[in-house]
């Protein structure tokens, strides 16, 4: 099975990710964001207005994903993708991998859980963006494929246990 899950930055995304590979018999978490980690020099962040440099890595990183996630789903693997897909990337991703028939999930939080969230984490996600302009975008650009959910008041066990159930 592949099960693809996007959302904000402090939408939960790694966390649920993780513990969803974890309830599976033979998995993988495949965390699209360590493909743009790997650029240790010439890497071109992603902000308001990207360069074409940090597009063409965006685009980059998420086909590494897909030809990763289809390696280890070709090798007898479950594999829960997880990375940013916003407004048409999210479209474009599921069409990639749509030969797989992945489970779709966008996790959506209200905006003031994103804010708390991110308030409580140990790391900024969001130190170039507005987290409300983010969002208000995210919500106005972003397909409505797959199954939205949201997890404001749900635990991560909550939320896995929802996500199996939909799948």
């Amino acid at each position: 099975m592949l099960f693809i899950i996007t959302g904000l930055m402090a939408s939960g995304k790694s966390t649920v990710a993780e513990a969803l590979a974890r309830r599976l018999p033979r998995a993988v978490h495949l965390r699209g964001d360590l493909f743009r980690r790997m650029i240790v020099s010439g890497r071109a962040e992603m902000g308001p207005a990207p360069s074409q440099e940090a597009l063409d890595q965006l685009q980059l990183r998420y086909h590494l994903s897909a030809m990763v996630a289809i390696q280890y789903l070709k090798a007898g693997f479950d594999v829960v993708l997880q990375d940013n897909y916003y407004g048409q990337h999210w479209a474009d991703m599921l069409d990639k991998l749509s030969g797989w028939q992945p489970k779709a999930f966008v996790l959506d939080p209200g905006l003031q859980v994103i804010q708390e969230r991110e308030a409580a984490r140990g790391k900024a996600g969001y130190h170039a963006f507005s987290i409300a302009d983010l969002y208000e975008d995210f919500h106005q650009t972003t397909p409505r494929l797959g199954t939205w959910v949201d997890n404001s008041r749900m635990t991560v066990d909550e939320t896995v246990d929802l996500l199996l159930k939909l799948m």
